[in-house]
């Protein structure tokens, strides 16, 4: 049997606004089902989540997983598309409860598996070390809003060296090339789903854009610096799409969730990607990938003559950013320090059968929905 395919992406991150999440956009409202994980630092939520996953993809249905922006090895998702099925982590900082139980919500509370009695007797050091962690993450989220009030410093001198007229021009060449023979659909009602495709992690800034890439057959690259116009030019895009009646997948900005990085238009296997230098990102070989240059609109003698103060504004900035990925992997080895305690208090052999049982419950909903 052939494996079914997996994207990766993030429903919540680490921003300049604190934790922010789109985790109404996981799964569609016409869920069939959704399972909320409930339960503590490492009593195994991830791994019961992920186990489920890889027996789904060996049965060949594709998966997307929502990887965790705090723990790159965690997952805070999995939804399998073609049953209209989820799992989702409703523990904080993305707390999520029942919008329709028992009809289509179900809690599983993993915490039904531990024992209390040994959690009870490191009582003292499960408070201390959870403060730490929320306190760990205040710090972090100060410094990446210190990086915000910089990049907006930086993103003044670019736009006042900008030829937007010329801006303007370019972008809707590139708008028409998006669009090209894609068809018009005013009778549909289109769908906007939001997510991350990167997040600020402990490991610094990370994607999965190669697997969200998959299916594409054109790239465009809009190349430029903050405050050329890359961003509104995105979300043109995605008003465009909506009045062809074309649904849109829009992943926001790790860093300023408002803005757009990057969208996906499945109807015509359309990307279009800002470029953002922290993502070091190299495209793949299969799409066809156009470039779009928008530092060609801008007057070099305009920042010429800013260069000490953007030479300045960008060291800040790294260096601001730099502090709030530490503070985010502080956050994280608190964390796992954290986990320490719950761990030798699960009964995993439990976990296993209630996963087993969760699997069996999610197979059977493949007669009732079909498998795409």
């Amino acid at each position: 049997m052939v494996k079914g395919k997996v994207r990766k992406m993030f429903p919540g991150g680490n921003t300049a606004y604190g934790f922010f999440s789109y985790y109404d956009y996981i799964i569609a409202p016409d869920a069939a089902r959704i399972f909320i994980i409930k339960g503590g630092p490492g009593v195994g939520k991830s791994s019961f989540m992920r186990k489920i996953g890889e027996d789904m993809i060996s049965l060949g249905y594709d998966l997307e997983l929502m990887c965790c922006s705090s723990d790159n090895g965690s997952l805070d998702g999995m939804v399998v598309p073609s049953m209209r099925v989820a799992l989702i982590d409703g523990t904080a900082p993305h707390v999520v409860d029942p919008k329709n139980p028992g009809v289509v919500d179900e809690i599983i509370h993993l915490g039904d598996f531990w024992d209390e009695s040994k959690l009870r007797a490191c009582k003292a050091e499960v408070l201390e070390a959870t403060r730490r962690v929320g306190r760990l993450f205040r710090i972090a989220y100060s410094h990446l809003k210190e990086a915000k009030v910089i990049r907006e410093e930086l993103e003044s001198y670019v736009t006042e060296s900008m030829d937007f007229a010329g801006v303007n021009r370019l972008l809707r060449e590139t708008a028409a090339a998006v669009f090209k023979g894609a068809p018009v659909q005013h009778e549909r009602n289109p769908k906007i789903r939001r997510l991350f495709a990167s997040a600020i992690s402990p490991d610094g800034v990370v994607h999965h854009l190669e697997t969200l890439l998959q299916d594409a057959k054109r790239l465009f690259i809009i190349q430029g610096t903050p405050g050329s116009g890359r961003s509104t030019f995105l979300a043109r895009l995605v008003e465009t799409a909506s009045i062809r009646g074309l649904d849109t997948e829009v992943f926001h900005c790790a860093f300023e969730p408002r803005e757009i990085d990057f969208l996906l238009i499945p109807d015509i296997r359309t990307a279009v990607l800002k470029e953002v230098p922290e993502l070091r990102f190299t495209a793949p070989e299969g799409p066809e990938v156009l470039a779009v240059k928008l530092d060609n609109m801008s007057d070099p003698r305009v920042q010429a003559s800013y260069a000490a103060e953007i030479a300045h504004a960008r060291r800040r900035f790294s260096e601001a950013l730099a502090r709030g990925i530490q503070y985010i992997r502080e956050a994280k080895l608190t964390h796992d320090y954290l986990e320490g305690y719950y761990i030798p208090a699960m009964n995993f052999t439990a976990i296993e059968e209630k996963r087993l049982q969760t699997l069996a419950r999610i197979r059977k909903y493949a007669g009732e929905v079909g498998t795409g």
